[in-house]
């Protein structure tokens, strides 16, 4: 095709960026920041293609701002975010970056279990606050990983990741997904299957690695951390509202539950001062992804899903096939 416009709704690693620019017209969001609902509006106007961001909402009424669109990248695995039927009705083929961060999100999930269970943000700031005065017998007690239980909930490829990592503590790896593994993969990821309750009621950490749906919003609630173990962590690098944020919080405010890890949050990026005030919980800014190399790649994934779906090439990373017989 001729020179299309692009916009991208966020800066991304120059290497990928100057791929769009070689061959099209490309605009890129000027601030270091998320766009305004108002800027976003303006900036889909007139363009044939679009890259964007979990942090951008594309809806109906976003698209029919531009009946023209050719195709959406999004810059995620996860595209809650892009109301994709009406992309399909619309016969605007929309991608995503699967596969490239797995085992980066893995590595983050075991450093907010371990960050979580042995105090080491709470270590941190009571030794750069002077309070440190030498080793004590019951100075900073956490929890062994060790020989202990995980639960994961969600065996995609992000949770098998976990579960493999697992076997260096010497785990015992139960697991909840919306299908069940055969025996032989069980056996391969030496995991075993747990219905949602058996799973909390048994595990020492719970790690949640689902895509954010109508039927995993609240997935965890009051009634699901009430099953979980007094001495329990849980460990959300998935979306927010899978956590219900207010029971969370009372549940480790009361230590119903030890303690928590999370990297993303209900209100993104909102997070609830309740949460703040918490010694039991690590708070990371979702960076679950931000290696430099996974970052990159996940540009360069997105930029050739935009460019080949700008192009009339195959998109491998195609969300809804069924909209290029639109």
């Amino acid at each position: 095709m001729s020179q299309a416009k692009v916009y991208v709704t966020r800066k991304l690693p120059a290497s990928a960026l100057d791929r769009i620019a070689a061959k099209h017209r490309l605009e890129v969001n000027p601030h270091d920041r998320v766009l305004t609902r108002a800027e976003l509006e303006e900036a889909i106007q007139g363009i044939d293609g679009l890259l964007c961001l979990l942090t951008d909402t594309v809806d109906e009424k976003l698209l029919e701002l531009n009946p023209d669109l050719k195709v959406i990248a999004n810059y995620a695995v996860g595209y809650n975010n892009i109301d994709v039927p009406a992309c399909t009705r619309r016969g605007i083929p929309v991608t995503n970056t699967p596969g490239v961060l797995d085992e980066t999100t893995a590595d983050f999930a075991w450093a907010l279990l371990m960050a979580a269970a042995r105090r080491v943000v709470e270590a941190d700031r009571f030794t750069r606050a002077g309070k440190f005065q030498g080793w004590g017998p019951m100075l900073m007690l956490g929890e062994d990983i060790h020989g202990r239980t995980l639960g994961i909930v969600g065996l995609g490829r992000i949770g098998q990741e976990v579960a493999r990592r697992a076997g260096g503590f010497d785990m015992k790896v139960l697991y909840h997904s919306r299908t069940r593994k055969t025996k032989e993969e069980e056996e391969r990821l030496g995991v075993e299957y747990r219905s949602l309750p058996e799973l909390l009621q048994e595990s020492d950490f719970v790690s949640l690695h689902v895509p954010l749906t109508e039927k995993t919003r609240y997935l965890i609630s009051r009634q699901e951390l009430k099953l979980m173990k007094e001495n329990a962590y849980l460990i959300n690098t998935s979306r927010g509202p899978v956590v219900e944020e207010e029971a969370l919080i009372e549940a480790l405010r009361s230590r119903e539950i030890a303690g928590a890890g999370l990297d993303v949050y209900e209100k993104e990026p909102e997070v609830s001062p309740g949460l703040k005030e918490l010694d039991n919980v690590v708070l990371a800014p979702h960076i679950a992804s931000a290696s430099r190399a996974t970052r990159t790649r996940m540009a360069e994934m997105a930029v050739e899903n935009l460019l080949a779906g700008l192009e009339g090439r195959e998109m491998e990373n195609l969300i809804n096939p069924e909209a290029l017989k639109k």
